[in-house]
C-alpha cells in the first residue's frame, strides 16, 4: 500500500467488498448450512479493519513526525480504541511530551480531532465545562484532546485539582464526579460520569498518577531532512472524516467482540501496564495481518522507554544507598550522608537550597518502613545508622536487580 492512502479509495473498496461478501454469504447460506470456523462476515470485518488502520497510519504520517514506528502504531491503535469505549473497563491515556515547544505535540492532537469520536479540544478550560462535556449522555463519551497540559500540573496546580481528579479517575468505567447543585432552596447531589478517552500534550513531565495510566510518547523537533505535509483542517477534514466514519461503522458491530477480548501480553508488560495496553492490543488482534506483532512491539518499546524516566527522589535515594552500602552490613548515618553528598550529579547536596541531613534522611526512609537504630560498632559509643537487613526488602521491591560488573 502506498505511504499516502486516500481515504476515499479505502471507503469505496470497503463498500465494494461488503457488497460482494453479502452476496457470497447469501449464496453459501443456501448451499451449506454446516459451515464451521469464522464466518465470512468476521473474516471480511478483520480484513477491512486492517486496511482502515493502514489508512489511519498513513494519514497521521503525512502531518506528524513520530519519534519511532512503535509510537506511530500506538497512536493508530489508541485512536481506534476511542471508537469502542463501551467495550472497555479502563481506557489508557496517551501523553505527547517534549522538553521544548514546536515538537509536533499539538499537531498530533489536531490531526486526531478528525479521526476520533466526539472530539473535545481542551485548552485552559474550566472544570465545570469539562465535566459537563464528559458527563453528557447525548452523543456518547467524548474524546478529550487536552493541549498544554503542563499548565494544569505546573505552578498553578492547586487551582486545577478538579481537572486533575478527572484525569486521574476517569480512566476507569464507573468513575464519577460528585457535585452539589442548588435548586431553589434545595441542595441536591448529582454524579457526573468521568469515564472518557483522553489524549494529552505538554512540555516536560507529568505526575506518576497520570503517567502510570498513559502510553507515553516523547516527541522531538523535526530534523532538517524530515518533511511533512502542511496541515490545513479545511483541506483534509473530508478525508479524515471518511476514515472516522469507517472506524465508527466497524465499531458499531465490534463492541461485543472487544468486550470479550483477552489479548495476550508480551513479556515485560504486566500489572498497570497490562491495563494500559489491553484495549490497543485487542484492536491489533482484531485487525489481524501484521498488526498483532506491531502492537506488541509497540507495547514493549514504549513501556521500556517510560521506565527510563527520571525516578522519584525516594527511588533515587534507595538506589544510591544500595550503591553506597556495597557489601557492608551496616553504616552510620554520618557516613551515609557524607557518601551521599559526595555523589556527583546527585541531588543530595541541594534539596531546596540545603543539603540532605539526618532528619531528612530518616523522614524519606520512614516512608518505606525503614528506621534508624543504634549500631554496635564495637565500642561504648553506639551511633545511629542503618542496617543492610532493614534495607534489603525495600531494595528488592522497588529497585531492579543490579547489573553485574564485568570481570
Amino acid at each position: 500500500m502506498s505511504e499516502f492512502v486516500d481515504a476515499r479509495v479505502i471507503f469505496e473498496k470497503v463498500k465494494r467488498e461488503a457488497a460482494e461478501q453479502a452476496a457470497k454469504m447469501k449464496k453459501e447460506g443456501r448451499a451449506n448450512h454446516t459451515r464451521t470456523g469464522p464466518s465470512p462476515a468476521k473474516e471480511a470485518e478483520a480484513g477491512d479493519l486492517a486496511e482502515i488502520l493502514d489508512g489511519v497510519h498513513a494519514f497521521l504520517g503525512r502531518f506528524v513526525i513520530f519519534p519511532s514506528r512503535e509510537a506511530h502504531d500506538a497512536y493508530v491503535l489508541w485512536i481506534v480504541h476511542a471508537h469502542v469505549m463501551q467495550a472497555w473497563e479502563s481506557t489508557p491515556r496517551i501523553a505527547f511530551l517534549s522538553p521544548e515547544p514546536a515538537s509536533g505535540k499539538t499537531r498530533a492532537l489536531e490531526v486526531a480531532e478528525l479521526l476520533v469520536p466526539n472530539p473535545v479540544e481542551a485548552i485552559n478550560v474550566s472544570p465545570a465545562y469539562l465535566f459537563r462535556k464528559v458527563g453528557s449522555e447525548q452523543d456518547g463519551p467524548p474524546t478529550v484532546l487536552f493541549d498544554e497540559i503542563d499548565t494544569i500540573f505546573g505552578p498553578k496546580a492547586k487551582e486545577n485539582e478538579e481537572i486533575r481528579g478527572l484525569l486521574n479517575a476517569g480512566h476507569r468505567r464507573g468513575a464519577v464526579a460528585g457535585r452539589c447543585v442548588v435548586r431553589g432552596k434545595t441542595v441536591e447531589t448529582e454524579e457526573i460520569s468521568a469515564y472518557c478517552a483522553v489524549a494529552l500534550a505538554g512540555l516536560g513531565w507529568l505526575p506518576d498518577t497520570i503517567l502510570s495510566r498513559s502510553i507515553v510518547v516523547r516527541m522531538r523537533r523535526r530534523a532538517q531532512h524530515e518533511r511533512v505535509t502542511p496541515f490545513r483542517r479545511r483541506v483534509y477534514a473530508d478525508e479524515g472524516h471518511r476514515l472516522r466514519d469507517l472506524l465508527a461503522a466497524w465499531a458499531a458491530s465490534a463492541v461485543e467482540d472487544m468486550a470479550s477480548a483477552r489479548p495476550e501480553m508480551p513479556a515485560g508488560v504486566e500489572d498497570r501496564n497490562a491495563d494500559v495496553w489491553e484495549a490497543p492490543l485487542a484492536i491489533a488482534d482484531a485487525a489481524g495481518g501484521d498488526w498483532p506483532e506491531r502492537g506488541r512491539r509497540a507495547a514493549v518499546a514504549l513501556v521500556a522507554a517510560a521506565a527510563e524516566r527520571e525516578p522519584s527522589l525516594g527511588i533515587r535515594l534507595l538506589s544510591d544507598l544500595r550503591d553506597i552500602f556495597g557489601g557492608a552490613e551496616q553504616m552510620t548515618t554520618a557516613v551515609i550522608l557524607e557518601s551521599l553528598h559526595a555523589l556527583r550529579e546527585a541531588p543530595w547536596n541541594d534539596l531546596k537550597g540545603k543539603p540532605l541531613n539526618d532528619r531528612g534522611l530518616a523522614f524519606r526512609l520512614r516512608e518505606y518502613g525503614v528506621r534508624s537504630k543504634n549500631l554496635n560498632t564495637g565500642g561504648d559509643h553506639r551511633p545511629k545508622g542503618y542496617a543492610r537487613a532493614d534495607l534489603h526488602d525495600v531494595w528488592e521491591r522497588y529497585l531492579p536487580l543490579p547489573t553485574p560488573s564485568p570481570p
